[in-house]
């Protein structure tokens, strides 16, 4: 690798470390490429993405960024999982981890915060971001079917009564 395919690489590192809401540090030796090519589908299904890059450039392209303090766990053979969201690439590697005993995770960052390996499960509990909003959408669509509901009862209330009445009044 020359010295421009470097820069190249810190740099897109670099962006990984400022533009995700959540990235994962983990250890991976032993994983088969099998194995290695399932962690990164399950993380493109949740929106998220898996680098291995080595950690010399990982750790220059953490300086100066809110979540350097990961440059400490950058160690031996190394797999960056990341996301957007800051709750997904938490999840999948969670998962992973209880899947497949060979990936370890070490911990991670979400925005400035650093997370030890409970952050990480801690984090991986939270709902995720379409979860939260099916629940805010709910909460709110929930009073208007109530008032809805409120509305139209009575209605039908008067209307069983009338009939009742009606059909009294044939009888009689």
């Amino acid at each position: 690798m020359d010295r421009a395919q470097k820069e190249k690489v810190v740099e897109e590192l670099g962006q990984i470390f400022e533009s995700s809401g959540v990235v994962v540090v983990a250890h991976y030796t032993g994983l088969t490429v099998a194995e290695m090519q399932d962690l990164r589908a399950r993380m493109r299904e949740a929106g998220g993405s898996v680098r291995v890059a080595k950690n010399k450039l990982a750790k220059i392209a953490l300086e100066g960024k809110p979540n350097a303090s990961l440059a400490d766990l950058l160690t031996g053979m190394t797999v960056l999982s990341y996301s957007e969201d800051p709750v997904a690439a938490a999840k999948v590697a969670e998962d992973y981890a209880k899947d497949n005993s060979k990936f370890e995770i070490l911990g991670g960052a979400m925005g400035e915060n650093a997370l030890d390996r409970a952050g990480v499960a801690a984090v991986a509990k939270m709902p995720s971001r379409e979860e939260l909003i099916a629940s805010i959408v709910g909460c709110i669509g929930a009073p208007a079917s109530n008032i809805a509901g409120a509305i139209g009862a009575p209605a039908s209330n008067i209307a069983s009564i009338l009939s009742t009445i009606e059909e009294r009044a044939e009888a009689a």
